[in-house]
């Protein structure tokens, strides 16, 4: 059982809670107080650092979450995801609204409400927690080996929040001492207005810069594995500054806050190359094995930059399990099939050479899984890729479809699945970040994969993203071939597909793509298209050759069975499977090989696979994943860019200014 001390975050939750005050009636009665918690807690290690675990519980995903669309600001679902071409599904920031305002459910609420007399997990209440901490740790005689580090993992926190926020919203109320609710009527001591963001932006990279100095000779332990270090804190401080950098904050393409962003990004890859840290490369690159193996390393993992840690407990109390796997897996596997790739995310992936599949004379649409990108074959499971698990190494993902009757105006799609169990929306499967060593037997409950929040490879396209800022071209494609080279792209042009970028926009557009296929389902791209303004058609989607997604539709795969003279199979027996004996068309998956089929020898399964493709498959674009009625499409406002405040939070702290375009005058780029 893999029970690590940082990882088990539900007890440490209870166990931090008792050892702020114990949790009984009198720990409720502290805290009804608001002047914080136990002394004690500031003078015994031991409890600071259960005060300092329950601060990472309060940002960390729950048990069981669907950890890589898991978003904290998005209410802890995936809504962000589905506003992006990675999942379909309409959200309230992709469908009509009749007006933006502070009023609709489209305002978000993340920037949270006002501290009050209840015990709640928001923002200001994370930030209040670890104000407490900060105000109090120096005023108890801890000493500083103790102390230090514990104040170090704080100020990252307490800029982790900041920085979530202002990404959001632009700037926010700074607030850096511990808030009582309880005022006397009249004080306007708690009326703190927003700050400029350019004011929180230079806060949050103090903070950052506190961290990384408490933290330059600390060395966790192995049983403190997932604890911030200097240089996760440095690489949080180069995304804060590239975002800082990027067309949303720099619509002037300021030069020195490019500057300043690879600055950052440079000493964080420096730090962290010191520290051991680099691209996962164990195994090798060849078929992206280092890039599938990288996933399920853990202590000592040298990709793993950010981790939320996750265990494989099933004692309630120690549970913290990552609910991934059993979300993407098949119901065919004993998952629960919960998660629908897109076709447009399928289409992204380029070539094994590098180049797109787009104008590509060797992709050839109905193998369409032929030759791509290794990083391909371990993102998704399409239909007849082995998938395997701890109790069938060879089990075939199929996922084909067939009419029973003849399709009709009315009713076009077909209605047949050999996926009898349940089927997922899109013909298509992720399989990003799961073990073929996990077990079905419990639906794969249980799961102690741990999530890289911040992987290398994101400070790897930091810096090079940073570095075609501020004109170092030649840089910033080295640094992007280097993150294809270990996903195992071969170098058939001698810079691995991307030959062809020459000038600083089509490195952007480069650096970009690379993002889109590297972080795919991890919780990235909402914000790289937030960032680069990539939603709606304007001047950074012109300049970089990038299509909007407003006004499009996210769609799937229909693998349409037929019949080997091209028509349509018709019938209610699934076409290529039966328990005994010869299925109506093929038997989908031969006892052994060679095989020969209509006079051709087919010498293993790959082979036998393209020759179902080209002969009995038929690849149809699927598209009723999003809505189907009122012409439905994408629809995205460019207030979202910056999201407003909602209105009831304006009504309890009318000293709050709102935000331009939701009906106020604070301007988020100053």
């Amino acid at each position: 059982m893999k029970i690590k001390y940082i990882k088990i975050v539900g007890l440490t939750t209870v166990l931090a809670a008792l050892s702020l005050a114990s949790c009984n009636d009198d720990f409720l009665e502290e805290k009804k107080d608001f002047n914080g918690v136990n002394e004690d807690v500031f003078k015994v290690p031991s409890l600071a650092t259960g005060y300092v675990d329950y601060v990472y519980g309060l940002f960390l995903p729950g048990n069981n979450a669907a950890v890589n669309t898991w978003d904290l600001a998005a209410g802890g679902n995936d809504d962000f995801s589905q506003t992006t071409e990675e999942l379909t599904g309409e959200v309230n920031w992709n469908k009509i609204w009749a007006t933006i305002s502070p009023n609709n459910a489209n305002c978000l609420p993340y920037i949270g409400s006002r501290v009050s007399s209840s015990i709640a997990n928001n923002t200001w209440t994370r930030l209040r927690q670890i104000n407490i901490f900060l105000e109090q740790i120096d005023k108890n005689g801890m000493a500083d080996a103790d102390k230090n580090p514990l104040k170090g993992q704080m100020y990252f926190w307490r800029a982790y929040q900041y920085y979530e926020m202002v990404k959001l919203y632009g700037g926010v109320p700074i607030v850096l001492t511990a808030q009582n609710p309880i005022i006397d009527e009249g004080s306007t001591v708690s009326q703190i207005p927003r700050s400029p963001t350019s004011v929180c932006i230079e806060q949050i990279v103090s903070d950052l810069d506190k961290s990384k100095e408490l933290l330059k000779d600390v060395k966790w332990t192995t049983a403190n594995w997932g604890r911030i270090t200097a240089g996760a804190a440095a690489a949080f401080k180069g995304r804060v500054l590239l975002t800082w950098a990027s067309p949303l904050f720099n619509p002037t393409d300021d030069a020195q806050r490019w500057k300043r962003a690879y600055d950052a990004n440079l000493e964080a890859k420096a730090l962290l190359e010191a520290d051991g840290k680099g691209l996962f490369s164990v195994g090798g690159t060849a078929n992206g094995t280092a890039w599938g193996n990288m996933w399920l390393a853990e202590v000592g993992n040298p990709e793993a930059v950010i981790v939320f840690g996750f265990n494989n407990s099933t004692i309630v109390n120690a549970q913290k399990n990552n609910g991934w796997e059993r979300a993407v897996r098949s119901k065919a596997s004993g998952g629960n099939g919960a998660i629908s790739p897109t076709k447009q995310m399928v289409d992204v992936f380029p070539m094994a050479d590098g180049k797109s599949i787009v104008g590509n004379p060797a992709y050839n649409p109905v193998l369409f899984y032929k030759n791509r990108d290794p990083r391909f074959y371990k993102t998704f499971a399409y239909n007849g890729a082995t998938w395997k698990y701890a109790e069938n190494t060879a089990f075939k993902q199929w996922t084909y479809s067939w009419y029973s009757k003849a399709p009709t105006t009315a009713a076009p799609n077909p209605d047949k699945f050999t996926e009898t169990l349940g089927a997922n929306s899109s013909g298509i499967y992720l399989r990003k970040a799961t073990n073929e060593a996990s077990s079905s037997s419990a639906g794969y409950l249980n799961s102690g994969t741990d999530y890289m929040e911040m992987r290398f490879a994101e400070v790897v396209l930091n810096l090079a993203e940073s570095a075609i800022g501020i004109g170092s071209l030649a840089e910033g494609k080295t640094l992007i071939e280097s993150v294809r080279a270990r996903a195992g792209i071969t170098n058939g042009d001698g810079h691995y597909g991307l030959a062809a970028v020459s000038s600083r926009d089509q490195h952007f557009a480069a650096v970009l793509n690379e993002r889109t296929i590297e972080f795919a389902y991890e919780n990235k791209r909402f914000y790289d298209l937030r960032r680069w303004k990539l939603f709606d058609a304007g001047a950074t989607t012109s300049r970089l050759g990038v299509k909007p997604l407003n006004g499009t539709r996210r769609t799937a795969y229909y693998i349409v069975a037929k019949k080997a003279d091209g028509t349509n199979y018709i019938g209610t027996a699934d076409p290529f499977y039966v328990a005994t004996g010869n299925a109506p068309v093929l038997n989908r998956e031969p006892a052994s090989f060679p095989v020969t089929i209509n006079g051709t020898t087919l010498a293993n399964f790959d082979a036998y696979l393209d020759y179902m493709y080209t002969n009995y498959f038929k690849i149809v674009e699927r598209d009723n994943l999003d809505p189907t009625t009122n012409n439905w499409k994408f629809t995205w406002y460019n207030e979202y860019y910056f999201f407003g405040i909602y209105q009831s939070l304006l009504d309890s702290s009318p000293y709050l200014e709102q935000t331009q375009g939701w009906g106020g005058s604070f301007d988020p780029l100053k």
